[in-house]
């Protein structure tokens, strides 16, 4: 008897994947069907209206996410080296930001930023505004960098014993063996983890429409409100997901070719 498994069994990967991939574009058209609604031509048209805000509500989710990802990094590479250190007034602080930021909901740690920080910092006689959206990188980058501190200890930890005692038999430091031998190879095999770290970012930046932040999400609620009518609101959430998947699947292409290509090496 064939089972599922065995019908696709030798097709190669991107094909199997780009096949279902493409039913994605078939889902508004059946999903509109189902609507029973007359007016497609007129669902259509208002879509095209509210088209560039939407293109300036995608930008504002994947510029949350840049930013996030980047504060992250550079916080996660700081607190990853401190949970290496053989000091345990430096790694027991840092494992404890890790256990903290990498297993509590992003939701929480995103109003936590939004209402916990000051809506504005005053530096002097200037005051400098400190908007919300800028809150959420600041919310999503927290977890980020817990999750890049405990990728760069799995890659640090994946490097054989023998190259630390190799490297300390020619008097080098520890963190000069961290910094000229060790973090140049773990870089590669973080690469892929980090990628799929962004992917999941990005995809939860949809959060921000939750404190006030006008990105993608946001934009197709107004949008869905001030239209009202049940054709466009099903295509414009259909537009929301398509966006997401036209940024994010490519990543995550990239991250598995990554992934085979260190299988192979």
């Amino acid at each position: 008897m064939a089972t599922a498994d065995s019908t696709f069994r030798g097709v190669p990967a991107w094909p199997r994947v780009g096949r279902f991939a493409s039913l994605l574009w078939l889902l508004p058209l059946v999903a509109l069907a189902a609507t029973r609604h007359p007016d497609l031509a007129r669902a259509l048209a208002s879509a095209w209206q509210w088209s560039p805000a939407l293109l300036h509500g995608v930008l504002v989710n994947v510029g949350v996410s840049l930013l996030a990802i980047a504060l992250g990094t550079v916080g996660g590479l700081l607190v990853g080296a401190l949970r290496l250190s053989p000091l345990a007034l430096l790694w027991r602080p840092a494992q404890l930001y890790v256990q903290v930021f990498r297993n509590a909901p992003w939701l929480v740690l995103i109003y936590f930023s939004t209402y916990v920080f000051p809506f504005e910092v005053s530096i002097g006689s200037h005051i400098v505004p400190f908007p919300d959206w800028l809150k959420v990188v600041v919310g999503l980058a927290l977890p980020a960098s817990a999750n890049v501190a405990e990728v760069l200890r799995g890659a640090v930890q994946s490097i054989p014993l023998t190259q630390w005692e190799a490297a300390s038999s020619m008097a080098f430091s520890r963190w000069q063996i961290l910094r000229l031998i060790i973090v140049p190879q773990c870089v590669r095999r973080m690469l892929p983890p980090w990628m799929n770290l962004y992917a999941t970012l990005t995809m939860s930046t949809a959060l921000a429409s939750l404190v006030g932040v006008h990105d993608l999400l946001d934009t197709a609620q107004i949008a869905s409100n001030t239209v009202n009518q049940t054709a466009f609101t099903v295509l414009i959430y259909f537009i929301v997901l398509a966006m997401f998947f036209a940024w994010c699947y490519p990543i995550s292409r990239f991250t598995r070719l990554l992934e085979q290509k260190h299988a192979v090496a």
